[in-house]
């Protein structure tokens, strides 16, 4: 550490703890230096400093030393005595609020930056006022009864030349009755050194007279007399640019250079005067005291003898009740004595003496309970440890005791505790140790408000100075600081404590403190009538979404109130209510691309692009991207910007947050827009003119505009809407230019509560990415904002009614396309193409007006034309060559609907059309339709088929129909199936199968079919096949006078439709050559109650395609004969004859071997055949059921259940045997049968069942090389009933 003398508190303790002298003096003598502007005291202080003395001294050892610097303090004898504590507040008071006035100029200021303060040395960091507040707070406890450096040491009685009777001046002066209550109560000893001064005004005469009295005084008063000549200039006032009272007076005295009387001589010859007074008088004086008080003391205290009687005299004194200020003590006790000794020695810097002498009486006050004077004495060792630069540890504890006692246990004595507070402040900076001196500060304003916020911020500069940084603190203590500021009235210094804290809690996560110090702010500047600034800080805290609702609701009040009281309309740059998502930005305008609704303009570009890929007219063989198109089609003058065409509306979606949990209220929101008229040629610069918000700077003002004056360049939408507390909205602003140019979107503004006009800039410039960060799909890119407005063009608007947001799976409807052009030019060669053929199709223009269903019904008259129009196509519809639309007159189209299938479905319909008779940039326009509907599961329908195993080409049906709706009822109408070969009927009388007229919600329905295939397949002799003239079959599945007439499948749109699903289920049956399709047309009911179809009419279609009729072998066949025959076998054994035909159901030739076995050797001819593969199949039997056999209908091959055992005769001879060859080997042609004669050899009447044969069958490759597959099939069973006749 530095020499302690040099330190902040050595320099104090050189100033604070001096000899005191007083002084007496007549009014003649303040009239002749008021000459000067200056009192008596005043013009001596500024000669009372000594910073070149080099006087010996010796105290009590007989070792002299030398005082380098000296210093007194002198005051009136009006002044001797401890000042008023009100008054002192008031001046402390008055300290503050200049200090506050002084930096005004610095609270309209940017804020300061915590990187400036850090930087900053301790004398910088710090205002430099703190340090005259705290002189002026240790003043406070100045002249206190038990501490003798603030006593006078000597008395300067001074009396003017002009006085009458000037020694008995002298004499009437020290009259006891007028000196100081500290010299009259025996706080101090009375008898005190007296110096005399004659004081002569030269501009009064000369100084012969005042000579005479010098004389005189000198025989009265002996030596101790001097006289001082002052305003000794012969010239009148002369100006002093140096002066020498600026920094040894009071702040009431002018800074400016000095007029007055005083000439250098008089300069000089005060300047003698102090300093003979002080090194021949003041110092021997206290010499010669310090000897004679160290004598008495160690006589009467010093030695072992004399402490064991002091501690034997005081423990009697413990039974007197003491005061309770304590005990009193006289200056002549010897408790007083030796803190005049200890006092002395330490204002004469023999601090090792001062310290002795305190350690000694600190135990006797202690003893005493005299505290306050013990913590004095506590107080005193502390600074004498300091400046001997002994013992840190000693020195610390003295004044934690001091300042301890003063609070605790000495009443009154809070101005003491400060003091001690302060110099202990000062000792722990000294010595570096900034985080302690902070605690200091903390404790030291714990009671008065006003001093606690100086203490405060002194502390936080103290974290501020530690190593390292305690930044935190720093802030967290000038936010304390502020707060007591302010209850304090010093508004000024609240702002400039909570500012500097800004400068830590800027760019940090601690959001409430932040919000806390930024609305206080505000309000403060508010307070101040600096609205402009208040505002600004509450801007700060309007977005704060993680305060409570109640905070949020003070903090916007308060806001808006300041800008009421501001008497104008605010216009804010990011206004942070509402929050603006700028990434989710989205621009839709309108070029060759036109959009039906603001759903279609939400699509991908990529997706329109395939849609109408075939429609629009391709510009070279290669394919090129939509960009690239655009570019061919736009001219080379607006490839740099989007273009939009005049009269067209400009839609920017922008989404709107309200951070906070109330509602906020917002007005005239529009977009901020610049267009610059143009000639042809877009001349940018020359006769151009602007509307809107000039881009220079964020906080230009707006420039306000009616956005519907017809003489504007352009329309602006203006939107009015409230946010709910938490609530994100989107809303749709538009801008219609009026006139060709370049129009700029610059950003959006909008009106907050009425009083707030925020605007947000859009960020338009563009954005560099290098190679790497091009191949991210998801790198931000800025919107390009810019756009070149073309002359007007016809627009068609189009719709598409009534098209549902929902319906069911099958539902089938009838709509209408509607288009428009409002345009007087006329637009031509209209496509249209529809993203989804199985959902939406085009219909007839003769069935516009067609009444639905009626329209569907089948007519009995006119055959039916499985084939649409030409017109009317999965890729591209063509419309009318002469089709043309212009003026109020639309055109209509009949549109056919159908749910295809559940699901969230997206419908995309793309129009082309050209422009006629006009000349444009953009030859050609789209109009993009995009509807979202949702469909609901409705009917479940399901088919299996089996072949017929008692006829050929005949296969049996099974339906499954599941309602999957949770409240909807149907009536099932009819079951048709598809193309001119096949013909399907009931097994089973209507009745039967549907005894309830409607199918409700969850219910399921099983019901079976007869499938004929009608085309007839060649034959081994002909090899031909002929197609029977039916284009399909329908059933009936309800009484005609409830159902109604059949539909037409094979008319439009239902054949279109079935045409479209084909393509899309044809995948998962490829290959399958033998398949059957199906519709099963329902009708939606009103209720379960009362089975009444809906109005208006609905009609369902469900349709099954390739459903396949293939069974497990391609070889089918049938056993064809008699059932029961009566012969008498008495006669003769009976000869039966059958045929059996085969039909080969695949694409190839196929050879096929039958073996007939005897029923004795049945077994054993099975056991060496190839496995067998069993006619009959246990799989597939749910919901099916036996047939009886009397109706000639067999089972197919799965429906039966398993094949029972063959009868076995008891007898060993077998009852009847195969008469005709053993084994016959046929070819058979692809879709091709045969015949094959059989006869049987029956010996005894009986029931026998003739499935004792086995086919082997094998597929032949193409050239005959080769088998593909093969494979053997069991026998059916047939049963022959022979009798024995009559």
């Amino acid at each position: 550490m530095v020499d302690p003398a040099n330190t902040p508190l050595g320099k104090m303790l050189l100033e604070e703890i001096t000899p005191v002298v007083m002084v007496l003096r007549t009014p003649l003598v303040e009239e002749a230096c008021q000459k000067n502007g200056l009192t008596f005291v005043q013009m001596l202080r500024p000669f009372c400093v000594f910073n070149n003395f080099d006087v010996p001294v010796r105290t009590a050892s007989d070792q002299p030393y030398r005082l380098q610097k000296f210093r007194l303090r002198l005051f009136y004898d009006s002044d001797v005595r401890q000042p008023n504590l009100e008054v002192s507040k008031e001046r402390l008071k008055q300290v503050i609020t200049q200090a506050g006035e002084k930096d005004l100029s610095e609270l309209c200021s940017e804020l300061p930056q915590i990187t400036n303060a850090l930087s900053r040395s301790e004398s910088e960091a710090l205002p430099l006022w703190f340090q005259f507040f705290n002189k002026e707070l240790v003043h406070t406890v100045s002249f206190s009864d038990h501490e003798a450096f603030d006593h006078p040491v000597a008395c300067l009685v001074v009396v003017s030349s002009k006085d009458d009777q000037p020694i008995n001046r002298f004499v009437d002066l020290f009259n006891s009755n007028k000196l100081p209550s500290l010299l009259n109560n025996g706080a101090m000893d009375p008898k005190i050194l007296k110096h005399y001064l004659l004081v002569h005004d030269n501009q009064e005469g000369s100084s012969e007279k005042a000579t005479k009295i010098l004389s005189e005084m000198r025989s009265t008063f002996s030596s101790d007399c001097e006289l001082l000549c002052i305003n000794s200039s012969p010239d009148g006032v002369v100006e002093h640019q140096d002066n020498p009272w600026v920094l040894y007076s009071s702040e009431d005295l002018p800074s400016q250079p000095l007029r007055c009387f005083l000439n250098v001589d008089d300069f000089n010859e005060i300047k003698d005067l102090m300093q003979d007074f002080s090194s021949k008088h003041i110092i021997p004086y206290m010499e010669q005291k310090i000897r004679v008080l160290n004598q008495q003391v160690s006589a009467t205290r010093k030695g072992f003898r004399n402490q064991i009687k002091n501690l034997w005299w005081r423990k009697g004194k413990e039974d007197v009740v003491d005061s309770p200020s304590g005990p009193t003590y006289t200056f002549s006790s010897i408790e007083s004595q030796i803190r005049v000794l200890g006092d002395y020695a330490f204002m004469l810097r023999d601090y090792e003496l001062a310290l002795s002498n305190y350690r000694l009486i600190s135990t006797d006050y202690k003893l005493d309970k005299a505290w306050k004077r013990f913590a004095g004495t506590q107080e005193m060792m502390g600074l004498a440890y300091f400046m001997l630069d002994q013992s840190r540890k000693e020195a610390e504890s003295c004044m934690d005791t001091a300042f301890t006692y003063y609070l605790k246990y000495a009443s009154s004595s809070q101005q003491n505790a400060t003091r001690c507070g302060l110099w202990w402040v000062e000792m722990l900076k000294a010595r570096y140790q900034y985080r302690e001196a902070a605690t200091v500060y903390f404790r030291v304003g714990a009671e008065e408000p006003l001093h606690s916020a100086v203490m405060l911020e002194q502390a936080s500069y103290c974290y501020l100075l530690s190593k390292p940084p305690m930044l935190h603190k720093y802030g967290f203590h000038l936010v304390l600081s502020g707060d007591r500021y302010k209850k304090c009235d010093q508004i000024k210094h609240a702002i400039r404590t909570y500012r500097s804290a800004m400068s830590v809690y800027e760019g940090t996560t601690w959001s409430h403190i932040k919000d806390h110090v930024h609305f206080h702010i505000g309000q403060w500047y508010a307070l101040l009538g600096l609205y402009d600034l208040a505002v600004s800080h509450m801007l700060e805290v309007l977005a704060c979404s993680h305060q409570s609702k109640t905070m949020q609701e003070l903090f916007l009040r308060d806001f808006l109130e300041i800008v009421q009281k501001t008497g104008k309309t605010f216009e804010v740059s990011k206004l942070q209510l509402p929050e603006i998502n700028i990434p989710s930005l989205r621009v839709f305008f309108e070029d060759h691309r036109t959009y039906a609704s603001s759903a279609a303009a939400t699509v991908k570009e990529r997706l329109w692009l395939s849609l109408e890929e075939e429609m629009v007219p391709s510009t070279s063989t290669a394919r090129t991207n939509w960009l690239e198109l655009q570019s061919k089609l736009i001219p080379k003058k607006y490839k740099e910007s989007n273009v939009c065409v005049a009269g067209e509306a400009v839609k920017v979606d922008i989404e709107f947050k309200n951070p906070l949990q109330i509602p906020l209220l917002l007005s005239s929101v529009s977009l901020i827009c610049e267009l610059s008229a143009s000639s042809d040629e877009m001349r940018s610069d020359a006769n151009s003119s602007s509307v809107g918000l000039q881009n220079n700077d964020e906080s230009t003002k707006l420039n306000h505009r009616d956005v519907d004056s017809e003489n504007s360049l352009f329309s602006l939408s203006d939107v009015d809407f409230s946010l709910g507390g938490g609530e994100t909205t989107v809303v749709q602003l538009t801008v219609t230019p009026r006139e060709e140019g370049v129009l700029q979107i610059v950003g959006v503004k909008w009106k907050l509560s009425g009083f707030v006009v925020g605007f947000h800039n859009f960020d338009t410039s563009p954005v560099n990415m290098s190679g790497k960060q091009r191949q991210k799909a998801n790198h931000p890119r800025s919107i390009n904002l810019k756009f070149a407005v073309v002359k007007s063009l016809p627009k068609l608007e189009g719709v598409i009614h009534p098209l549902p947001k929902r319906a069911y799976a099958g539902d089938l409807r009838h709509l209408v396309l509607e288009l428009k052009n409002q345009s007087e030019f006329s637009v031509k060669n209209l496509k249209m193409k529809i993203s989804h053929p199985r959902f939406l199709n085009v219909g007839k223009r003769e069935s516009l007006n067609a009444k639905f269903p009626a329209c569907l019904e089948k007519k009995i008259s006119q055959d039916s034309d499985i084939h649409s129009d030409s017109d009317v196509s999965h890729t591209v519809f063509l419309f009318p060559e002469d089709t043309t639309i212009q003026g109020e007159t639309p055109l209509l189209w009949p549109l056919w609907f159908r749910a295809a299938l559940p699901g969230n479905i997206s419908l995309h319909i793309s129009i082309y059309y050209e422009m006629g008779d006009i000349s444009s940039a953009i030859r050609y326009r789209t109009l993009r339709m995009q509807y979202n509907l949702q469909v609901l599961p409705s009917l479940d329908v399901s088919f299996q088929i089996s072949p017929c195993p008692s006829r050929l080409r005949e296969f049996l049906v099974r339906m499954d129909v599941v309602n999957k709706t949770s409240s909807e009822s149907f009536q099932v109408h009819q079951l048709s199936s598809v193309g001119h070969k096949w013909e399907i009927s009931l097994l089973q009388p209507v009745d039967a199968i549907f005894r309830s007229q409607s199918l409700m919600a969850h219910q399921a329905l099983s019901c079976f079919f007869l499938l004929k295939n009608r085309s007839k397949p060649s034959t081994s002799e002909d090899g031909t096949s002929a197609c029977s003239p039916l284009l399909g079959s329908d059933v009936r599945l309800g009484t005609e006078g409830s159902c109604g007439p059949l539909f037409d499948i094979a008319s439009s749109p239902l054949v279109d439709f079935h045409h479209c699903e084909r393509l899309q289920q044809e995948i998962s049956h490829k290959g399958d050559v033998n398949t059957v399709d199906f519709i099963l047309i329902s009708r939606p009911l009103k209720s379960d109650t009362y089975p009444v179809v809906s109005d208006p009419p609905h009609l369902f279609s469900h349709h099954a395609c390739h459903c396949s009729t293939e069974s497990t072998s391609p070889i089918s066949w049938l056993v064809d004969g008699p059932r029961t025959v009566y012969h008498n076998f008495s006669a003769s054994f009976c000869e039966i004859n059958f045929h059996m035909t085969i039909y080969n159901s695949s694409d190839v030739t196929a050879s096929v071997c039958i073996k007939t076995f005897n029923s004795t050797n049945n077994g054993d001819h099975l056991s060496d055949a190839t496995p067998v593969q069993p006619a009959t199949s246990s799989s597939n039997q749910d919901g099916w059921h036996d047939l009886p056999l009397v109706n000639d209908i067999r089972v197919t091959s799965d429906v039966l259940g398993p094949r029972t055992g063959k009868s076995s005769s008891v007898e060993s001879v077998s009852p009847f045997i195969w008469s005709g060859s053993s084994s016959t080997k046929v070819k058979l042609e692809p879709v091709s049968r045969t015949e094959i004669p059989l006869q049987v050899c029956v010996f005894s009447p009986g029931t026998y069942d003739l499935s004792n044969y086995v086919l082997h069958w094998n597929l032949l490759l193409s050239n005959g090389d080769g088998l593909r597959s093969s494979g053997t099939c069991q026998g059916y069973p047939y049963f022959l009933t022979v009798l024995q006749s009559v």
